[in-house]
Order: C-alpha cells, then sequence, then structure tokens
C-alpha cells in the first residue's frame, strides 16, 4: 500500500488547525487585527490569542468570522473539531473525555465545586488558576473545561442528574460578579429538559460520598463507568462490581436531597442574599 500522501502542509492537530487557518484567512484579506475589532466588535487582542493558539474564542466570534471572510461554516467546524480533540486535555482525563464524549446518561455528585459540565468561563479561570495553571495552558484548559458543555447540547444529548453538596454554593468565587454569575448559571441549566439538579443540604449527615466528587457515565453498550476525583487522585473505575456499589451509595444520597422545586429555590435565595454590587 503506497504511503499516505500528505495533500496540504497545514497542521492535521485541531487546535493549532484553527488557529492557522485564521491567520491565513486573514493575511489574504489584508487585514489587521485592529480592523478585525472595528469591524467585528471584539477586541484586537481577543483574534489575536486566538490566531496565537492560547485561546479557541466563542461560538459567536467564530461564527462572525465565518461570515467575515465568506466562510461560513469552515471555521465554525473546525472549532467544534478543536473544542472536542481529547488531546487538548491532560493525560490522565483524557480516556474519561473519550467515553463521556459517548455517554447515554450521566449522573454526578459534587462535593466543593460545580461539576465542569455547569462551570462558567469565571469560574473556571478561578479553579483552574487556583490549581496552579497559568498563561497559554491555563487559556487552553479552560476552554477544554467550557467545550465539555456540547455534550449537553442538541435534542440526543444524554440525560444529566446532578447532585451538589450545599457546600458548592457556600464556597463563593473572590469576584462576587463572577460567583453571581456561576448561580444564575445553574439557575439556568436547571431548567434544561434534560438537566436535573439536586441540593444535598448541611445536616444530612455522614455518607460514602461525602469527600468525593463522583460521575457516573452509562455507556451505549449497557456498561457504566465512574469517574471518582478528590483532592490528590482521580480514577476510572470500570469493575462491574465496584460501580453497582458506588451506584448504591449514590442513589442513597440522592434520597437525602432536596428535590429539584426545593433546589432551584434554595439557588434562588442564595442568590438574593449576595450583597449589592457597588454602582458604577
Amino acid at each position: 500500500m503506497p504511503a499516505r500522501r500528505v495533500v496540504t502542509g497545514r497542521s492535521q492537530e485541531p487546535r493549532r488547525r484553527f488557529a492557522e487557518e485564521l491567520r491565513l484567512l486573514r493575511a489574504g484579506r489584508g487585514d489587521s487585527l485592529r480592523q478585525l475589532e472595528e469591524v467585528l466588535g471584539w477586541t484586537a487582542s481577543t483574534f489575536g490569542k486566538m490566531e496565537g493558539g492560547q485561546s479557541l474564542g466563542s461560538p459567536e466570534v467564530v461564527e462572525a468570522l465565518d461570515q467575515h471572510y465568506g466562510t461560513t461554516p469552515m471555521l465554525l467546524t473546525l472549532w467544534e473539531l478543536a473544542v472536542a480533540d481529547p488531546s487538548q486535555f491532560k493525560e490522565q482525563y483524557r480516556r474519561y473525555m473519550l467515553l463521556e464524549a459517548e455517554a447515554v446518561s450521566l449522573w454526578q455528585y459534587s462535593v466543593s465545586r460545580p461539576p465542569g459540565l455547569l462551570q462558567t468561563p469565571g469560574y473556571a479561570r478561578e479553579a483552574l488558576a487556583a490549581g496552579g495553571l497559568e498563561g497559554e495552558e491555563l487559556e487552553q484548559q479552560i476552554d477544554a473545561r467550557i467545550g465539555r458543555r456540547k455534550v449537553l447540547e442538541g435534542s440526543d444529548a444524554p440525560p444529566f442528574r446532578v447532585l451538589l453538596s450545599e457546600a458548592v454554593l457556600r464556597n463563593s468565587l473572590r469576584q462576587l460578579r463572577e460567583w453571581r454569575g456561576q448561580l444564575e448559571f445553574l439557575l439556568e441549566a436547571a431548567e434544561h429538559p434534560k438537566v436535573t439538579l439536586h441540593v444535598l443540604p448541611w445536616g444530612t449527615g455522614l455518607h460514602g460520598l461525602d469527600s468525593t466528587d463522583s460521575m457516573f457515565l452509562r455507556l451505549a453498550d449497557g456498561r457504566t463507568v465512574v469517574y471518582v476525583e478528590n483532592d490528590v487522585r482521580g480514577e476510572l473505575i470500570e469493575d462491574s462490581g465496584k460501580v453497582e456499589r458506588l451506584h448504591r451509595t449514590y442513589d442513597s444520597v440522592r434520597d437525602l436531597a432536596l428535590n429539584p422545586a426545593e433546589s432551584r429555590t434554595f439557588i434562588l435565595r442564595m442568590l438574593e442574599e449576595l450583597p449589592c454590587e457597588p454602582s458604577t
């Protein structure tokens, strides 16, 4: 069999290919970054970071660029491939990310932070920076985390049940505006037809998951796997006996939680308790 011929000299890595196409299109059009800012409304820095590979940008920015260059939907397609590319995640998470994308249902218990699928960019930034990430790696991991939301989009999105310990809702961000945005996003997510959200209030006693974030994935072949994570390590569990024990524990914790309507009221009350932002 003859060797596979490379059709173009362009990168085959999705994130790099996306940035490369942005640079080539702008050069071909003769635009400066400042001209893009004037025409499309986003900052020159935003476009510069996208072309440099430090950020993927938002789908709104990409759609605007597609229209500007007359390439619809090429750039958005490349952006979707870059967002979904498991290679942008750290090695220990890649197998889990592949399984998450294939799951037919998901259910999670969160100890102290919202699940990655329900984090805002502001929350993800502070959480990842607290873990020591900075610079280009920080921006890449923020894009990767927010890009995971595509799992919940579309009519064929898997149902997602979330149990949030009250600690998740009490452990606020440093910036009040970002924290308000995170709580508002959780309320918005609770209205999603495929998302069922429960709050586990303090005072319900100890249980088998009280120190371990747990995400259960039911796969198309009928298997269920669990990714468990604490402060120092994460583990993908595929042994059916261990998964079944964890599943029973999850069900018992869910029985202690508030129902979805009570949970939305709980989060709304926390929003109302936030101090008002200073007027500008």
